[in-house]
């Protein structure tokens, strides 16, 4: 089957989107440190809004550096990751929502919009565990945030980091499984 062909091309090519997961990995690295500041958490939400402007950039460095295309010109699936990463920016009013009304809810609300939005990308590269940690990351984040109140929010984006990169590590493996 051609789509299925595509995908798998997408997902070797690409190793599984591996740069971007890692990206991801050091702008929540980067929220963990703001939220350990002590400073307001309205400037912490902002200093968190901030550093997501680093994502795309970073991602293409990275991307690079680990040799993955992450432009996909010649597959008719590649605008598809776009779309689905475009996408996650409609959430985002979820998260101005916390912002305003919920200051400290945003970083649980944007944490809870990262995990969930990685789901389809289980789809586009073939590989199970976006399938998996999508939805794991985003209840394991809101139970997280119940269980804070409001307390201790660093730990929050702390735990993304270590979800992301166990996510990180199975898609390597899946990506090596089909190469």
């Amino acid at each position: 089957m051609e789509l299925l062909k595509n995908r798998n091309e997408l997902s070797v090519e690409g190793k599984n989107g591996i740069g971007f997961l890692l990206s991801g990995a050091v702008i929540w690295t980067i929220i963990t440190i703001i939220f350990l500041q002590a400073i307001d958490i309205s400037q912490k939400n902002i200093f968190m809004l901030f550093s997501t402007g680093l994502m795309f950039p970073l991602s293409v460095g990275i991307s690079t550096l680990i040799k993955a295309d992450w432009k996909f010109k010649d597959n008719p699936l590649g605008n598809l990751g776009l779309y689905l990463n475009l996408s996650q920016f409609i959430y985002f009013t979820i998260f101005f929502w916390g912002i305003i009304k919920s200051p400290e809810a945003a970083v649980m609300f944007f944490a809870i919009i990262t995990g969930a939005h990685l789901f389809p990308y289980g789809w586009l590269y073939n590989a199970k565990p976006y399938y998996v940690m999508a939805p794991v990351i985003s209840v394991a984040i809101m139970a997280l945030g119940l269980y804070l109140d409001g307390e201790n929010l660093w730990l929050i984006p702390l735990a993304v980091v270590i979800l992301l990169i166990l996510l990180i590590i199975w898609v390597y493996a899946n990506y090596k499984s089909k190469i």
